[in-house]
């Protein structure tokens, strides 16, 4: 059994409570589908934002709205490079898992577009 991480990012597109909610819950209720995550094997889970979202934790919703409240999340604003995607939530998903676990990284909306560099 092995520890592996599983990427994924959505661009929100207000920076209010609730397009972070419900962004926050397209993106893992995404990665939960493509990747067959259960709760119990979640290590824990780390969240980022851009500076310009700063109205919600997006480990508030991931806790309440998919009962994650026994795993371990912290939330961070992401580095402000120049030029980089604006609007933009990240999330990493550490999973206990088999060794041949391949994870299905996951990006939605204008993030998609973090995946052309």
């Amino acid at each position: 059994m092995g520890t592996k991480g599983i990427r994924g990012a959505i661009t929100v597109d207000y920076n209010s409570e609730g397009d972070i909610k419900s962004a926050t819950l397209e993106l893992l209720n995404e990665m939960i589908a493509k990747n067959n995550i259960s709760t119990e094997k979640i290590s824990h889970v780390i969240f980022t934002t851009t500076d310009d979202l700063n109205a919600a934790f997006p480990a508030k919703f991931a806790r309440i709205d998919l009962g994650w409240d026994k795993v371990a999340m912290m939330c961070f604003h992401e580095l402000d490079v120049p030029n980089a995607l604006k609007m933009c939530l990240r999330v990493l998903v550490v999973t206990n898992c088999e060794d041949d676990f391949e994870p299905q990284f996951v990006y939605l909306k204008g993030a998609s577009a973090l995946r052309k560099n």
